[in-house]
């Protein structure tokens, strides 16, 4: 346990000890800029009765965020070490290929957390300055953040993935940005897909990241989502775990 704390502290340290954290984050909150910016900008020509998480969805900055952020908080994980010449000193040092895999993954998510900080704030800053006096309702934002919670874990889980199959960062951030996208496409599928195709369209629409979304945004928190989440974020820490075991030998 204490290789693993020690592995997760330096992995969070090392985002921080140069640019690439300070830009990233500097970047994240500019798009929160300017979805609070396009968002007041809507409110002050129409009146709209929708939850501001729910309007926080439907921007194509909240997206943005979503899909970028993972790859390039990841495609150092593995590929960085490569690239370096230490994964050679990370992999004989006293703790097993599951710690180093799990530290990686683990802060990865703790940057990623630290990233969506703001987004609660833009929601109270934006509420206050509306006309509607009503309290903001706690529901939506906890189950939005544990929705944003999941699917980085899941993103993220995937760029550990990519950056265990590669030295190259660049390839293992544009691999995991393929996979981000291609799930996040499937949202899209069942719309175009004929109506008699009615089986696809239900098992396109149980995988829709978008449908989870939209949910997650509008306080419903289904355990369906939540066993998809967690089960599709193991499977990817295992094939990674797979990954560098494998790589370990060659």
């Amino acid at each position: 346990m204490r290789g693993f704390l020690a592995l997760t502290q330096r992995e969070i340290g090392s985002y921080f000890s140069w640019f690439t954290g300070y830009v990233l984050l500097a970047l994240v909150t500019f798009l929160f800029g300017l979805s609070l910016t396009s968002l007041v900008h809507a409110l002050n020509h129409e009146s709209i009765h929708l939850p501001l998480t729910d309007l926080f969805y439907q921007t194509y900055f909240y997206w943005l965020i979503l899909l970028v952020t993972a790859p390039v908080l990841t495609m150092r994980a593995f590929a960085g070490e490569r690239s370096t010449g230490t994964y050679e000193a990370l992999m004989t040092s006293p703790i097993s290929d599951l710690q180093v895999v799990l530290a990686k993954f683990t802060g990865s998510m703790a940057v990623y957390t630290i990233l969506w900080m703001p987004l609660p704030l833009c929601m109270m800053v934006l509420r206050h300055y509306t006309e509607n006096s009503n309290p903001i309702d706690p529901g939506p934002i906890l189950t939005t953040c544990l929705g944003i919670l999941l699917l980085g874990g899941l993103f993220i889980s995937m760029g550990c993935f990519a950056s265990s199959l590669t030295r190259n960062q660049i390839v293992a951030a544009i691999l995991a940005l393929a996979m981000d996208t291609g799930l996040f496409c499937l949202g899209f599928a069942n719309r175009a897909l004929p109506v008699e195709l009615h089986w696809i369209d239900r098992v396109l629409a149980s995988v829709s990241i978008i449908d989870h979304m939209e949910d997650f945004s509008r306080g419903i928190l289904d355990t369906r989502y939540l066993v998809f989440y967690i089960s599709l974020t193991v499977f990817f820490i295992f094939l990674t775990l797979k990954s560098v075991e494998r790589r370990r030998w060659t």
